[in-house]
């Protein structure tokens, strides 16, 4: 039996356990489609949703830890559902898209071009 909140920090989801215990007080994990509290213990194969920043991982317990070991084994404890790596790679591709269409469009002018809209703007004034 390992406490929800240790897992999470064993598994590498969070950097501190500290971190962990916060996000499961915050409703940022839920198990089985519930909210719980960071002393719920874990069970093999529980299902858990966990929001980080802005990306969710729908997760199924493979193995409980409760000792943080290198992320190699860190990825052996759990089985990340196939709807969730497909969700997270599409919320990431999209945020890309925002970002560089985000770049095209507000680019601040240059030199030349600071110069060439204050002759637009004493030739109209």
């Amino acid at each position: 039996m390992v406490r929800i909140d240790k897992w999470l920090w064993a598994a590498r989801f969070y950097k501190t356990r500290a971190l962990a215990r916060a996000a499961v007080q915050g409703g940022k994990v839920s198990l089985n489609g519930q909210r719980v509290k960071p002393a719920r213990t874990l069970k093999h194969n529980d299902e858990l949703s966990i929001l980080r920043g802005e990306e969710r991982f729908v997760v199924h317990v493979q193995v409980l830890a409760d000792k943080r070991g290198p992320a190699s084994v860190a990825q052996t404890l759990y089985a990340e559902t196939s709807e969730s790596i497909a969700a997270r790679t599409a919320a990431a591709e999209q945020r890309a898209a925002e970002r560089a269409s985000r770049a095209e469009r507000v680019r601040r002018p240059d030199k030349r071009q600071r110069r060439q809209i204050i002759r637009f703007r004493q030739d109209r004034g």
